[in-house]
């Protein structure tokens, strides 16, 4: 009995040790590609990743609070795939956003990205993204789901994504938003909740 105890005391933590070595190895890739990830929008991220809400405006005036979480995305072929505005791929990005889109209504959203620019730091890049309804996990046909991007770059600890033209596609919740801006700063996701239950759509 005290040796079956033991072996599966032992085990548990060879694996709970070979965990942390593979998570500490993944963190090290992520850094040597993208070690612009460890001071995002010039604060300290060690985690990697960063988080900030702001109030989106659509063309048409209406108005909707945002949060959004981003991280360095899987590697996708040689930096350099693309270009924007003189600046070329650095990296890709990955993360969720969230937005209210009535008072207390809350709609998850998958956000992909780019980053042009900004190996050492993202400073002066250029980032875009496309916030894109989340896939629901059961669906016998394809999802057509909506979308809107938004483009822009930092200014100061400010992530301001103010480009204009960029597209979007009706949501299935309703709202079309297109040619959208938001000016987007640090902050938690309780602040957000606040925001959204004292939010107006209507411009």
């Amino acid at each position: 009995m005290r040796k079956s105890i033991g072996c599966l005391t032992g085990c548990l933590t060879k694996l709970i040790l070979w965990a942390v070595v593979a998570a500490v190895f993944v963190w090290a890739v992520t850094v040597a590609l993208n070690p612009w990830a460890l001071h995002i929008g010039g604060r300290s991220t060690p985690l990697l990743y960063w988080h900030g809400s702001g109030t989106l405006l659509a063309k048409d005036g209406k108005m909707y609070p945002l949060y959004v979480s981003f991280w360095p995305g899987r590697p996708q072929g040689f930096h350099g795939g693309g270009r924007r505005e003189g600046k070329i791929v650095n990296a890709h990005l990955s993360g969720t956003g969230w937005l209210c889109i009535a008072p207390g209504k809350v709609q998850r959203m998958q956000l992909s990205g780019t980053m042009y620019g900004g190996y050492l730091s993202d400073k002066d890049s250029l980032i875009d993204f496309r916030l894109r309804e989340w896939r629901r996990a059961v669906a016998i046909n394809p999802q057509r789901r909506g979308f809107f991007d938004v483009a822009g770059g930092w200014q100061g600890r400010d992530l301001v994504m103010n480009r204009p033209n960029e597209q979007g596609i009706r949501l299935q919740s309703g709202p079309f938003i297109d040619n959208a801006t938001v000016t987007l700063r640090w902050a938690s996701y309780e602040e957000f909740e606040a925001a959204c239950r004292g939010s107006k759509s209507e411009p």
